[in-house]
């Protein structure tokens, strides 16, 4: 269940919104005037976010090369790597 709190929390009680994301590795989603304005999450858990789109966008690129043909024989690729020596 995700955490709400109010944006005045960041001001008055930032270490406890601080502990609760570093604990538990989870976003504190912050409402200003009663409505959703931020997701607050520890740089660890946006480190590890980030992480996880990079490797997406990593593997949908790979995946176009294997669909596309733009692939070369393991030992031909060996082979252009010893010749670059």
């Amino acid at each position: 269940m995700p955490v709400i709190r109010p944006s005045s929390d960041l001001r008055n009680k930032y270490s406890e919104v601080s502990k609760f994301c570093h604990e538990y590795d989870e976003p504190v989603y912050i409402t200003k005037n009663g409505k959703g304005d931020l997701a607050v999450l520890s740089i660890e858990a946006y480190e590890k976010l980030v992480g996880k789109f990079e490797l997406r966008k990593l593997l949908m690129e790979a995946e176009e090369d294997i669909r596309d043909g733009r692939v070369t024989d393991l030992d031909q690729a060996f082979n252009k790597i010893k010749e670059s020596y």
